[in-house]
C-alpha cells in the first residue's frame, strides 16, 4: 500500500549525520534514553505527517508515499532533500551594540532571532559578532529510521491530530458540510499559548484539510469556585 498527496499519516523517525553517525533527532523515547539524549520537553511519539503539504522534509515525504502502515525503512537523505546546502552568503558579520540594544549577551553556540530568522552565533569579537543563517544542519547527509505507524482516515481524527500537533487538547470536535466545530471546556488554561495555539491550528486545519471552508470555536468558561476558608 503507498500513500497520496493529502493522506493524514503518523510516524516514528531517528535522524543521524552521516559523516559519525551521531544523533540528530529521534521520536522514540527509548532511543533517546538509550543514547544519553533524553529531553523531558520534548514530546516522543508518532508525528504527523501530511504528505503533499511540505510538513515534513522533502526526502521523509518521498520515503513514506511508497511505504505502508507497520512498515520501516532506512533512508539516506541529500541535503537537497534535507535542510539544503550551506550558503555562506548566510554567514553575517554584525555590531555588538545591536545585540546590546535587544539586552542580547551573545556567545558562541547561542541562536538568536533576527528579522524572524533563527541565526546561530559563530564567534564573538572585538565588539563584532559572526551569526550564520543555515540551518545548523545544511549541507549535511543524514541517515533516516522511517516507521509508519498509522493512517488517520476520519476527519475528526485528522483535526485531532492537528490540535495535538499545536499543543491542544479539545473536548469535543465535530466535521460536516466543510465546516470544523472544536470545543474546549473550561478546564483548559486559555492563557497567551492557548490563543496562539488555537489560531495555528485554524490555519493548520484551513491549510492542511481540503473541503473545509470553515473553522468554529465553541469554549466554555466558568467561575472558579473559591476556597471556603472563613476569615477570621
Amino acid at each position: 500500500m503507498s500513500f497520496n498527496d493529502g493522506d493524514f499519516v503518523k510516524v516514528e523517525y531517528t535522524a543521524r549525520r552521516s559523516s559519525d553517525n551521531s544523533l540528530v533527532f529521534t521520536t522514540v523515547e527509548k532511543t533517546a534514553k538509550d543514547e544519553n539524549a533524553y529531553n523531558a520537553e520534548t514530546k516522543y511519539g508518532p508525528q504527523l505527517v501530511v504528505l503533499g503539504k511540505h510538513s515534513a522534509l522533502k526526502g521523509v515525504e518521498n520515503t513514506v508515499k511508497g511505504m505502508g502502515v507497520g512498515e520501516s525503512k532506512k533512508v539516506t537523505l541529500t541535503p537537497a532533500d534535507a535542510f539544503g546546502e550551506r550558503n555562506e552568503q548566510l554567514v553575517n558579520v554584525m555590531r555588538m551594540s545591536e545585540f546590546r540594544e535587544k539586552d542580547i549577551n551573545p556567545y558562541p553556540g547561542m541562536q538568536v532571532n533576527i528579522d524572524g530568522n533563527i541565526a546561530t552565533v559563530k564567534s564573538v569579537n572585538s565588539g563584532r559578532v559572526v551569526v550564520d543563517m543555515n540551518h545548523p544542519l545544511a549541507g549535511e547527509t543524514l541517515l533516516y529510521d522511517i516507521k509508519v505507524t498509522e493512517k488517520l482516515e476520519a476527519d475528526a481524527d485528522k483535526v485531532k491530530a492537528l490540535a495535538e500537533h499545536y499543543s491542544l487538547k479539545p473536548n469535543a470536535v465535530s466535521v460536516s458540510s466543510g465546516i470544523v466545530n472544536v470545543k474546549f471546556d473550561d478546564k483548559v488554561e486559555k492563557n497567551t499559548d492557548y490563543l496562539v495555539n488555537k489560531s495555528a491550528l485554524a490555519e493548520g486545519i484551513l491549510q492542511y484539510m481540503d473541503g473545509v471552508k470553515k473553522v468554529v470555536f465553541e469554549e466554555e468558561y466558568s467561575r472558579k469556585e473559591e476556597k471556603a476558608e472563613e476569615k477570621k
